[in-house]
């Protein structure tokens, strides 16, 4: 306001109004080094071990002061991912590849349609873009993928697709054959097919974009590779679209320690293929004690569960946090939900030993 009660300074500056009536977005993110990260899906026992390594041999004051050159690691990863170099877009984690899809292909007012509950992100980007969002719900207990509702809701104003496969917070995944009705249905707009939790399903739709103009397909190294602080990410498409969104992307925003820790994650496959295999026993491991408790779960094909703990979920989140065991409320979306990420077996039991002392 004007006159005294700012002492004469002018209004500041107004944003956007889309940034106006966005809703902030607060991930719990402080303290939690040190403590049983179960509440954001990541890698519970951390990157490769040569990972580090590789750093700690590339790294020099030179290298450093030199701006990122990508050409090595995107042969390796066009190679690993098995397409070519120029249907790949190297990205500042999986949020990046949403941003930049976005900013290439949506327009203030146009529609985009997204799941509920799903990943923050896909409503952020859009939101900022000034565009309207249409929402497709889940419906608990089983949060199978609502493919009918899906295609109904995919209209001629619609703009951008996003499908988490499979979708957090739920764990739900879908079949390609349901990814290519949508993608029939959505061929004027482009489809997303987040795959950040490939490794813990196996159903990919990379061998798709040949066939199909619209398609986009991300990973993420911040899941199974351990390298969330990282930031790095791949988004697919087939090479033109990809050469669209070059020129909606900062031409550094991957920095080179990523790029280089990235090249030295997928050459380790043994260590993702035992974390993965040991993740999936842990699933089936929490899924049993959860029922054995009486406790219903959702069916889930990622690295994590969703228990339905009813008007007990807050109280739950917070007994365990005081143990220094963190899980993710979802109650606020599906209710009685908390999401429990899996790691080990061993991990596993911790927090099952820990719930037979609260519930």
């Amino acid at each position: 306001m004007r006159g005294p009660w700012r002492c004469g300074l002018p209004d500041p500056v107004k944003p956007r109004k889309a940034v106006l009536d966005m809703a902030p977005y607060h991930p719990p993110t402080g303290g939690r080094l040190g403590k049983a990260r179960f509440d954001f899906n990541e890698n519970t026992v951390g990157a490769s071990p040569k990972v580090i390594a590789f750093l700690r041999e590339q790294l020099s004051a030179e290298a450093l002061a030199v701006y990122p050159d990508y050409a090595r690691v995107r042969e390796t990863l066009s190679q690993f991912f098995g397409v070519d170099s120029a249907e790949m877009l190297l990205t500042n984690g999986t949020d990046e590849a949403i941003q930049v899809l976005v900013n290439t292909y949506v327009d203030a007012g146009t529609e985009v349609l997204i799941a509920k509950p799903s990943y923050a992100m896909y409503r952020f980007y859009s939101e900022l873009a000034g565009a309207k969002v249409r929402e497709v719900s889940y419906l608990p207990p089983e949060c199978d993928f609502p493919l009918e509702q899906y295609l109904e809701a995919i209209q001629p104003a619609t703009r951008a697709v996003f499908i988490s496969n499979p979708n957090n917070p739920t764990g739900s995944s879908v079949g390609l054959d349901a990814i290519e009705l949508i993608l029939k249905k959505a061929e004027h707009a482009v489809v997303l097919v987040d795959e950040a939790y490939f490794e813990f399903c196996g159903i990919t739709a990379l061998p798709l974009l040949a066939k199909y103009p619209n398609l986009f397909v991300s990973r993420t190294f911040s899941k199974v590779y351990g390298m969330a602080a990282m930031r790095f990410g791949c988004l697919f498409s087939q090479s033109g679209n990809v050469s669209m969104m070059h020129k909606a992307q900062s031409p550094y925003s991957v920095n080179a320690l990523a790029a280089l820790a990235a090249e030295a994650a997928v050459s380790d496959t043994g260590y993702v293929a035992n974390y993965v295999a040991e993740a999936l026993e842990a699933r089936r491991c929490l899924k049993a004690g959860l029922q054995v408790k009486g406790i219903e779960s959702a069916n889930s094909s990622a690295n994590f569960v969703l228990g339905y703990f009813g008007h007990r979920a807050l109280e739950v989140r917070d007994a365990l946090r005081a143990k220094g065991i963190l899980v993710r409320d979802r109650s606020y979306e599906i209710p009685g939900g908390v999401r429990i990420t899996v790691g080990t077996r061993e991990q596993a039991q911790t927090v099952l030993q820990e719930l037979e002392r609260i519930w």
